[in-house]
């Protein structure tokens, strides 16, 4: 459920991990999806420079299912295969607001999505609905160490505030985006102090030369006791080849730091609420769930 500063209950907020870094979120009347990867299990993605990586679990869902879903808005860290697809491209609605770093916005309205919205670092952007809004603000993000990231595209995480219009926020929830822990991530909680959930992307990404391009465990770590959240949700983290940290390095991690009740793992296909981490019942889900194809 979310919560006002009073403490008060509101509107139910609710978590479903699809795979990879692809949830859909369900607070106060909207649906959003992030970072949307429907490639099969064996299928491979496209990472640029002529790299890619085998997909080795294949979603919860089908890309085929986006068009049973009533979605609001997608939220993009950046634009790579293993985070939009050609399937996820194909099936959504292009009316749909992308929230993407401004050269993934571009890239997408060549690609005939008119209405991707470019965010820089900290710009915000408010989508109303009846009487309840969300503010998304581009986090920073950082998909290489120093010089090294100007050859990845630009990446952003993504801050969302959901409230009643005109009134005090519900819930707080950042998605860190694919991003190495370095220390512009802390001036996100001096900034925004009090977040209530953080959906952290690990998996400790690493392309040839042994460089590492998302944080492993030990960062994911550093990442919690940075931004201080009250429940991180690890994602992106066993779904492809590149990934060499297990989530199982993370939950070591946070354990010997003392920070493990912070932890929640969400299991591929399930749907939890927020910010408790409740288990919701098959039969609540709202998303529905087919058999994995093969790509024709």
């Amino acid at each position: 459920m979310g919560r006002t500063s009073s403490g008060t209950q509101t509107a139910p907020c609710e978590l479903t991990f699809i795979g990879n870094a692809t949830v859909l979120i369900r607070c106060g009347g909207f649906a959003l999806l992030t970072d949307p990867n429907f490639l099969h299990k064996g299928q491979r993605a496209h990472l640029g420079y002529g790299l890619t990586s085998v997909r080795l679990k294949a979603p919860a869902i089908t890309a085929r299912d986006l068009l049973h879903t009533d979605l609001d808005a997608v939220v993009l860290s950046h634009l790579h295969e293993d985070h939009w697809d050609l399937l996820a491209e194909q099936h959504l609605s292009r009316r749909l607001p992308v929230l993407t770093p401004p050269a993934a916005a571009r890239a997408l309205i060549r690609r005939g999505f008119p209405h991707a919205v470019g965010l820089r670092t900290w710009e915000s952007r408010i989508l109303t609905k009846g009487d309840r809004s969300v503010r998304f603000t581009a986090m920073p993000g950082r998909h290489g160490p120093g010089p090294l990231a100007r050859l990845l595209p630009p990446v952003m995480g993504t801050l969302l505030e959901f409230c009643p219009s005109g009134g005090d926020t519900d819930l707080r929830m950042y998605i860190s985006g694919d991003t190495l822990m370095y220390k512009g991530l802390a001036e996100i909680p001096a900034r925004h102090p009090g977040i209530d959930v953080g959906i952290v992307h690990l998996g400790g990404t690493t392309l040839p030369f042994g460089l590492m391009v998302t944080m492993d465990g030990r960062q994911g770590a550093d990442w919690l006791e940075t931004i201080a959240c009250s429940t991180a949700v690890p994602v992106h983290y066993d779904d492809y080849t590149v990934q060499k940290s297990p989530l199982s390095d993370f939950q070591r991690e946070v354990e010997r730091r003392g920070l493990a009740d912070r932890v929640h793992v969400v299991v591929r296909g399930q749907t939890v609420s927020l910010p408790t981490g409740q288990i919701i019942s098959e039969s609540s889900q709202q998303i529905r769930a087919t058999p994995d194809s093969p790509r024709k």
